[in-house]
């Protein structure tokens, strides 16, 4: 699987907004309490005074990651954590040029810092992460019967609609009520 038709920008602020949004002072998804805040900001930044930014998102997407496991951990398939990993490589080799240019993703940030709304579609829109397109798309996801994952309705195919899908899908979930979305991998 080529990871080539993603946008690598957007997935890490698709994820650094989901994780936000799921920290306990907001959705009580996963066990990081303002990671991603000026709380945690004025905790990190000591130690990582250039890089603490990504510093804080790396704690709180391994902890978002382990979490999502814990409540729903489906074989053969993909979730906003857990892509394909020739997909997490590639995230990787982006990573280090994030870090060298961590001055010109202050700004973005700064604003996820002052979050205060948990409504994880309003946000996504708020920060222009979805398009009317990903916001139709939707509507079409439902929970599942026991309410712990949102399935996609078309296998993984590396696309930036994918990704988008995989992140929205995280608004089926409720307050202290996490459901976990995931895609089945293409195997074409």
């Amino acid at each position: 699987m080529t990871p080539a038709k993603i946008d690598f920008d957007r997935l890490l602020k698709l994820r650094l907004v989901v994780a936000r949004v799921g920290e306990m002072d907001l959705a009580k998804w996963w066990n990081t309490r303002g990671q991603l805040s000026r709380l945690g900001t004025a905790t990190v930044r000591r130690g990582f005074p250039r890089t603490h930014y990504f510093a804080q998102a790396r704690s709180v997407f391994l902890v978002a990651g382990f979490r999502c496991r814990e409540v729903f951990d489906p074989p053969k398939s993909v979730t906003l954590w857990q892509l394909p990993e020739s997909v997490e490589e590639e995230f990787e080799t982006h990573w280090e040029r994030w870090l060298d240019q961590a001055d010109q993703w202050k700004p973005f940030f700064l604003e996820l810092e002052g979050l205060k709304e948990a409504e994880l579609k309003t946000v996504l829109h708020s920060f222009n992460l979805i398009t009317d397109e990903d916001a139709g798309l939707f509507s079409r996801l439902r929970r599942s019967a026991e309410g712990r994952a949102v399935p996609l309705p078309a296998p993984f195919k590396a696309t930036d609609r994918d990704i988008a899908s995989l992140a929205l899908g995280f608004a089926r979930g409720e307050p202290s009520a996490l459901a976990v979305p995931y895609a089945p991998l293409d195997n074409a």
